[in-house]
């Protein structure tokens, strides 16, 4: 059981992703989560992509595309996308195993294999809009991957992303405020994105749009 207070105390495979220490350790706990990721969230009760979605489309119009879905995992958010209009909808992941899961849904028009965090391979403004959840939290990705999200959306698109409390207070929020070229137009109260999972700390969802 991982006790670390800064994400709660979480067993199997949750808390062996937030115990990697290294990218190719997130890889490869996600690797093995891959097959049973959707069962157990679903149990757990996971909000972070409704609340995701509901947030991009009060601020992206039905139509708008193409939509990044940054840390795409198994592609919970593919099927949802598709019936609010999104259109085409692009996804990345760092993990092989879940993005295997995500292609055999069909919901994609691209999947790509990339970090978050460095360079990515998309020209400035290739995205209409940009959704992330459930990547800005313990063990996952910071603020370093803001700048390059932002390059890659539109002039006057919207970044949808979910953040984990402890990682908002600990700088992630000062980053942000303090970044050129981007609005922030929306920042909902905190709420625990895993009611069914004990120990769980709570995330907010903000949103930002690129000036």
């Amino acid at each position: 059981m991982s006790t670390d207070p800064q994400h709660g105390q979480h067993d199997g495979h949750l808390g062996k992703v937030y115990e990697a220490q290294a990218p190719e350790q997130v890889a490869a706990a996600y690797d093995a989560w891959a097959a049973s990721y959707d069962a157990e969230m679903a149990a757990a009760g996971y909000r972070h992509p409704s609340i995701g979605c509901a947030l991009l489309a009060r601020h992206a119009p039905r139509g708008t595309g193409p939509v990044l879905d940054a840390g795409c995992g198994t592609g919970l958010l593919g099927d949802w996308l598709g019936i609010l209009g999104f259109a085409p909808v692009e996804g990345l992941d760092l993990s092989a195993g879940m993005l295997a899961v995500a292609r055999a849904k069909g919901r994609y028009a691209r999947l790509h294999q990339l970090a978050l965090g460095g360079p990515l391979p998309f020209a400035d403004g290739a995205f209409a809009a940009v959704i992330s959840t459930g990547v800005f939290t313990t063990g996952h990705v910071g603020a370093e991957a803001l700048p390059e999200l932002v390059r890659i959306t539109q002039g006057g698109g919207p970044l949808v992303l979910t953040v984990k409390m402890t990682l908002w207070d600990g700088g992630f929020a000062e980053a942000l405020h303090g970044m050129a070229g981007v609005e922030v137009m929306e920042t909902t109260a905190p709420y625990v994105s895993m009611p069914g999972e004990p120990g769980t700390i709570p995330s907010l969802a903000v949103v930002l749009r690129r000036r």
